[in-house]
């Protein structure tokens, strides 16, 4: 069906979860304390790398109090788990690859006696040379963390080239060179990984998790814990955050083969922030070298970028970032000689894995810096640069894809370039006040939706019309905090012409709802939506078909109203209970599958870049503006205006695009400015949110959002993700601010006062030429 361009403005009820989140009364997964509680968890092993000679298992197994202690030995299926390739054991089977390696797991009666259980297991461990540094893992010699890999330590490689590729610089009038070192990042969710199991009188195993893709997680547990996928259901409450952190098994294997040896009793585990900041996954570390090059007027001709992510010791989505990050490499600009070559290496460092952004963020962050740099040696204005060379719809984008679909760019450049904050840029600067430097930074970036042409991109919607009369939307994606469930029924009711209190929503089930995918990629919403808006339909046209038959009139003269269906000429209603009870449960119920389009380019033959997701056809775009503030004595650096115009299709629900770019740009920040783990010799620096600092909301100014409006066609109802487009922005439109403030680059973010205070002290000196 063909959806009207909603010249509407939706409604905007609110959130569905707002008044129960605010108030407790909203369960998430680690709020369930079920009668009989057993608790589990795991040895962290502690060391980097290290060969398993053995565990002393007898002290912890004779504390009373302890129902059982397992090693790998007590995995009854496969000891490996992974998304794309699995290669992370759930127990260590023969090696430890880093610190938050997991080496038994111990099922006790409580919190207390799970902890001395644990402190009385003893480890033989085989100190092991540990390699920290990705591009030292490349060269030969280097320890392996893989020895069975023919590939050593690269877990993938990609390259695009487009027309002449790098050999095209030698023909620019003007080249710039920079290199970049970013931090890995903690998602620093305020749910830690956690979830309970049961295993029931049935045989079936129950298991509710914080997670973002629980049907997938249904897939791997199965084949770890032996089982048929059937015999396992998967229950997703609201998720306390996740960010791409819970995009994978966290402890959900774990937590399966401890329900296994729990009698059948329920078992709950929850890690800890300090282990949750031990063992989780970051985001990737990464290293670029890049090379643009332009005419004298400007327009760039190419583009050399060499990028390494560091994936620490497991692949856990690393191939699909580093294949991301090279898709968004050149930014969303005509560029037409590419060299593109990227390297995702595996270390003993902590995983990289999902972050929200999935790679764009550092490769944003080289790019936007370069174009900074490119417009300064040309003498041009940084915002007619991009002006200038920003992708437009019919375009061919840098790896060679046909924009066919809404492209936005030019439209965001201009509304940001008629806004105050940037028309009121030199004036701001020059009345910087003694003491203080100040400068004014932009970035423009673009972010690809969806899977990409191998892995199918589905989702499944199932509407009902239950006995009460009431409509109950099944979804089978997570929200994890973004709004997306009340945004399904907000769209369910402007097709069923029903409120709110018409309305009911059931959150991923495995037993109820359908798969539907990740929530994940910028296409939650996109998808599902477009799978749940001919669901809706449907039903709707069925329920005015029957409700028509009841009246002896025709579906046309029928309308859906909240809790009814009228005769329109006659005024006469049909409750929707009574309509109800004269239909069977197969006519009540609605379902409709979609699967996302995909784009017929393919940049490249490699099938493995093609698997990871190259190319995507969909794209948001948004502009970011950053103002920064420098404290000469200190180098502290305070952003004190932010502004971001974003093209995201038709904005259905004004207030949840605005907290989603919000949120981005706030996140963007701790990652420009403060948020930095290190981890010297494969040990995390730091172990709680007291030493690894976020933003609070007194270190955020005022963040001003522009709606650019666009169409979608793909899109339901034209929109298109809005997820991740806020995070790519800051730290390149920070870093902009900050080298118009202090008349150089940085190289190394974040951009502390330490680098800021170094920088204002080395006069001159340039991470760019």
């Amino acid at each position: 069906m063909t959806w009207p361009r909603p010249h509407l403005q939706l409604g905007l009820p609110p959130r569905p979860d707002a008044l129960d989140k605010a108030s407790g009364r909203e369960k998430y997964a680690c709020d369930f304390y079920p009668p009989g509680l057993l608790w589990a968890g795991v040895k962290r092993a502690g060391v980097p790398h290290a060969r398993l000679r053995g565990l002393n298992l007898a002290a912890a197994r004779a504390l009373p109090g302890v129902t059982a202690v397992l090693a790998a030995a007590d995995v009854p299926g496969v000891n490996r788990q992974g998304v794309v390739q699995k290669d992370q054991p759930v127990l260590v089977d023969d090696k430890v690859r880093y610190s938050g390696d997991a080496l038994a797991l111990v099922v006790a009666s409580d919190q207390a006696t799970l902890a001395r259980a644990l402190a009385l297991i003893e480890t033989d461990l085989e100190p092991l040379a540990p390699v920290l540094d990705p591009e030292e893992a490349l060269l030969p010699g280097a320890p392996l963390v893989h020895p069975e890999r023919p590939q050593g330590n690269l877990l993938l490689e990609g390259r695009v080239t487009t027309g002449q590729g790098a050999a095209a610089l030698e023909g620019c009038a003007v080249v710039v060179e920079a290199s970049f070192d970013l931090p890995r990042q903690e998602h620093a969710y305020l749910e830690t990984e956690n979830g309970w199991a049961q295993m029931g009188q049935d045989g079936r195993l129950t298991m509710v998790a914080s997670t973002q893709t629980p049907f997938r997680d249904r897939l791997e547990v199965a084949e770890v814990l032996g089982l048929e996928p059937g015999r396992l259901r998967m229950v997703a409450p609201y998720c306390g955050g996740a960010f791409g952190g819970k995009d994978g098994v966290t402890v959900q294997s774990l937590l399966g083969l401890a329900a296994l040896h729990a009698g059948g009793r329920p078992v709950k585990m929850w890690l800890s922030r300090e282990e949750s900041i031990l063992a989780s996954s970051k985001r990737h570390p990464a290293r670029l070298r890049y090379r643009l090059g332009s005419d004298d007027q400007g327009r760039l001709q190419a583009l050399e970028a060499r990028i390494i992510y560091d994936t620490g010791p497991y692949d856990h989505l690393g191939g699909a970032v580093l294949t991301l990050g090279l898709e968004h490499a050149a930014g969303p600009y005509r560029i037409p000689h590419v060299d593109l070559h990227g390297q995702a290496v595996y270390t003993n460092n902590p995983i990289g894995g999902a972050f929200r952004g999935f790679g764009v963020p550092q490769v944003a962050a080289a790019m936007e810096q370069t174009m900074d740099l490119l417009a300064t040696r040309l003498g041009l204005d940084p915002l007619e640069l991009r002006r200038q060379n920003a992708l437009k719809r019919g375009d061919v984008n840098p790896v060679g894809v046909t924009l066919a679909g809404s492209t936005g760019l030019a439209q965001c450049l201009e509304a940001v370039a008629g806004h105050r904050q940037w028309k009121e840029a030199p004036a701001w600067r020059a009345a910087a006040p003694a003491g203080q430097r100040r400068g004014v930074g932009l970035a423009a970036v673009l972010h690809g939706m969806g899977y990409g042409p191998v892995i199918p991109d589905v989702a499944n919607a199932k509407v009902e019309l239950t006995g009460e009369g009431v409509f109950r939307v099944y979804c089978g994606v997570v929200d994890m905090g973004q709004g997306n469930a009340g945004t399904f029924l907000q769209l369910a009711g402007l097709v069923l012409g029903q409120e709110a209190e018409g309305l009911e929503l059931v959150l991923p089930d495995t037993d109820r709802t359908l798969p539907s995918g990740s929530s994940s990629a910028s296409r939650t919403t996109y998808t599902f939506a477009n799978a749940l808006l001919p669901a809706a339909q449907a039903l709707k046209e069925r329920l005015l078909a029957r409700a028509a038959d009841a009246l002896f009139a025709t579906p046309a003269e029928m309308a859906l109203v909240p809790g009814a269906v009228r005769h329109r000429p006659s005024g006469r209603t049909l409750p929707l209970a009574q309509l109800a009870k004269m239909l069977s449960p197969e006519e009540r119920t609605a379902t409709h599958r979609y699967r996302a389009p995909v784009v017929p380019e393919r940049p490249s033959a490699d099938p493995a870049l093609q698997l990871h997701g190259l190319p995507h056809g969909v794209f948001s775009y948004a502009v970011h503006l950053a103002r920064v503030e420098v404290d000469e004595l200190t180098g502290l650096a305070r952003v004190t205006g932010y502004l971001v115009a974003a093209d995201c299709g038709q904005v259905l629900n004004p207030q949840v695009w605005e907290q989603q770019m919000q949120g981005g740009v706030a996140q963007g920040l701790g990652y420009a400015l403060m948020e930095e783990l290190p981890a010297p010799a494969g040990q995390p620096q730091h172990t709680d949110l007291a030493t690894y600092l976020i933003p609070t909301a007194l270190d955020l100014p005022p963040i001003e959002c522009l709606a650019v409006p666009s169409w979608e066609e793909s899109g339901p109802l034209g929109l298109k993700g809005c997820g991740e487009i806020g995070i790519d922005g800051p730290l390149p439109a920070v870093g902009n601010a900050l080298a118009q403030a202090l008349g150089r680059h940085l190289p190394q973010a974040p951009f502390t006062p330490e680098r800021v205070l170094m920088a204002l002290q080395e006069d001159g000196k340039g991470a760019g030429s």
